[in-house]
């Protein structure tokens, strides 16, 4: 999936704000808050009236496709259905505090006898009903997965005393429900261990559903992650954390209604649950590929791959079973190597070989590959066939994006001219559900040759308002362009409406006229997009601009399992990130900080706009020396204890001018989550 971990930052007047926040007598300032990406908002249903049916121009795009695929394989769906052993419970899956977790026939509309609404992509829709095939599944003797019980797939292998749990889900309560459905119809074991094939949080975020920590900690449980999980983990998001995630909310189509004009899946999966996040560090960690491992009687050979789909990932082999485990680099769709939601490019590159690696390692043996994503396949030829078009995939995007550029191309002119060759382009599994082929050849161009395309016009731009204005402008005023693109929407030209009316918006956000036809323009391309996150951008873009963006209750996510896991140095990071210097410009302060659990001393130095911060350092002169425990400051990010408290308890002490730490605080910035997207 995407790393969904993000941190987020609450107003410091929002009344309702789940934060948690350090207080002193004269400031309340929110610390860090964490959020799940996509997890973040209750459902906001779209008047059915407020969505327009699909017009001629995308009835027309649409069914050209159905020209160009092979719809008439229905071999994905023999694959999906292998297996059932039984279906998904149907009730509502809600939390402690009544909220709802996982609504397990959201997407009933989705029919797997049904042909496309004319409003649904028709490749997408396919895929989405390959998707509702769900429930408990045998994937070969002593192998079992739950499918669609959350965005991911929770896999069960028996072994010789108990079971073995890989990718436990986002929340513990749809992990619990996919562990009881097992149980229901196979024999009660213990889990003795569980696998992280990688570091997204659909892919360890339920654990505490199916296992208890004192077992961990004993050893009765081992718990297998690849080197580096732990700070992939926790840190990709933070930086970044509030973008991304209101980012995400467009990409996962959370404010969507499930239905034929709003959402139909994300195309790696329907949705994402909305549960108890949560985190049991890794006892075992593998940090090489060709490592082995005997877990509960069955030998696992590993392969180390990172910054794949994941900045930490593994695929790895159980030889007694014939079985490869391709995490998430190898499912039924063409994967992201750049996150709509904002995110780290990924190389194409590296995620070709490593497929190539495992097609050389494991493709003579292996009787089975399954993903944590999608449905397996079956027999050394489709297994070997199928790892070779998707290696092959991934390599042609590196190749051929680099080809073009080579001959003057441009980041743009390369994703628009782009064709895979016919076999990989007809081939299902590598269609565009996730990642889409345009925006993942913008990412390998931005990859090796960063943003400027070389055109000096190009280098030095306006901002989107400034330029706007001059476009309207020059257009003759708004009137005019609304009424010229007005006639190219009648044509079907909705990218390019798309394009010059979000000019018409950006000069005049109050225009109401102008944000309705964009609006239009977008949901026609909604329709039309094959990429489950495109549709979702598209259609929520439509929703923002005839609505405006509703500020709406986001519920406390918050994750002591992922603050207990930052490490210092990512805090003071995530801190330094959030200084306003304007605020602090002009400014000096200089702390000392002791941890006195950890034996680790920070120096904070905060001057010329920036706080910098030094392990094991220690400044003499400093204005104020913190002394508290990592638990100490633990408690004060998850909001349960406040600094007033923790000062009269003595949990901390501060020596010199107190008053220095409270200014710092005072200079940290806040974000507000609902920023504008689709208007300035």
């Amino acid at each position: 999936m995407r790393s969904f971990n993000s941190f987020r930052q609450e107003s410091c007047s929002d009344a309702t704000s789940s934060s948690g926040r350090i207080r002193t007598k004269s400031k309340s300032l929110s610390v860090v808050s964490l959020f799940i990406s996509g997890v973040l908002l209750a459902p906001v249903s779209m008047a059915a009236d407020e969505a327009k049916p699909a017009t001629d121009a995308t009835k027309s795009a649409n069914q050209a496709l159905m020209k160009e695929l092979p719809f008439d394989d229905k071999t994905g769906f023999e694959l999906a259905h292998k297996g059932f052993i039984a279906p998904l419970p149907q009730e509502q899956i809600k939390g402690e505090q009544g909220n709802l977790v996982w609504d397990p026939a959201k997407y009933g509309f989705i029919k797997e006898d049904q042909a496309a609404p004319d409003t649904v992509n028709p490749s997408l829709w396919r895929q989405s009903q390959l998707i509702n095939i769900s429930g408990l599944f045998q994937v070969t003797d002593g192998i079992y997965q739950v499918r669609n019980q959350d965005l991911s797939n929770m896999t069960i292998v028996e072994g010789k005393e108990g079971i073995t749990i890989f990718d436990p889900l986002i929340s513990t309560e749809t992990a619990k429900v996919a562990l009881d459905l097992y149980f229901q119809h196979r024999p009660k074991k213990p889990v003795v261990a569980v696998i992280y094939t990688h570091s997204h949080v659909d892919h360890y975020g339920g654990v505490r559903g199916v296992v208890d920590e004192a077992d961990v900690k004993s050893g009765k449980v081992k718990i297998y992650a690849p080197v580096g999980f732990m700070e992939a983990a926790v840190a990709e998001n933070v930086m970044a954390g509030t973008a991304m995630s209101r980012r995400a909310s467009y990409m996962y189509g959370n404010l969507l209604p499930p239905s034929a004009t709003g959402q139909v899946g994300a195309g790696l999966g329907t949705t994402t649950s909305a549960g108890t996040v949560t985190l049991i560090p890794p006892t075992d960690i593998i940090t090489k590929t060709g490592e082995t491992k005997v877990i509960d009687g069955l030998t696992y050979e590993f392969m180390y791959a990172p910054g794949s789909e994941a900045p930490s990932e593994m695929l790895f082999y159980i030889k007694e079973k014939k079985a490869i485990n391709t995490a998430e680099d190898s499912t039924h769709t063409l994967h992201n190597t750049y996150s709509l939601r904002g995110a780290k490019i990924r190389d194409p590159l590296a995620w070709s070989k490593y497929l190539n690696e495992a097609i050389h390692m494991w493709g003579d043996d292996a009787d089975v590959m399954f993903a944590m994503h999608h449905w397996p396949v079956w027999g050394k030829g489709e297994i070997v066939k199928h790892l070779k078009s998707q290696r092959d995939l991934y390599r042609f995007i590196n190749d051929e994006t680099l080809r073009m550029a080579n001959q003057g191309k441009t980041m743009v002119e390369i994703a628009e001219d782009f064709k895979l060759p016919d076999a990989l382009n007809t081939y299902f599994s590598n269609r565009g559900y996730y990642g889409s082929i345009n925006h993942n050849v913008k990412a390998t161009y931005v990859l090796y040759l960063g943003w400027f395309i070389g055109n000096p016009a190009t280098l030095h731009t306006l901002p989107p308002v400034d330029a706007a204005k001059r476009y309207v402008d020059m257009m003759g005023g708004t009137d005019a362009l609304l009424k010229k693109a007005k006639e190219y929407y009648d044509k079907g030209e909705y990218r390019w409406v798309a394009e010059v009316v979000n000019h018409a918006v950006f000069a005049d956000p109050s225009n109401q006229a102008a944000k309705n036809m964009q609006a239009d323009a977008l949901e026609q391309l909604g329709y039309q997009a094959e990429s489950g996150p495109w549709r979702n951008f598209y259609l929520t873009g439509a929703k923002e601009l005839r609505e405006g963006v509703n500020k709406l209750p986001v519920p406390d996510t918050a994750s002591p399992d992922t603050v207990k896991a930052m490490s210092l140095e990512l805090f003071f990071d995530y801190l330094a990130m959030r200084l306003d210097s304007e605020k602090a410009d002009g400014k000096k302060i200089v702390l000392n900080f002791d941890f006195t659990d950890q034996k680790e001393k920070y120096l904070l130095e905060m001057e010329n706009g920036v706080l910098n911060h030094t392990l094991g350092a220690e400044d003499k002169e400093a204005n104020a020396s913190v002394s508290l425990a990592r638990t100490t400051l633990d408690a004060l990010m998850l909001k349960q204890v406040t600094l007033e408290d923790a000062l009269e308890k003595g949990d901390i002490k501060i020596t010199g001018d107190q008053e220095k730490l409270t200014e710092l605080l005072s200079y940290l910035d806040n974000f507000d989550f609902w920023f504008n997207i689709v208007t300035p």
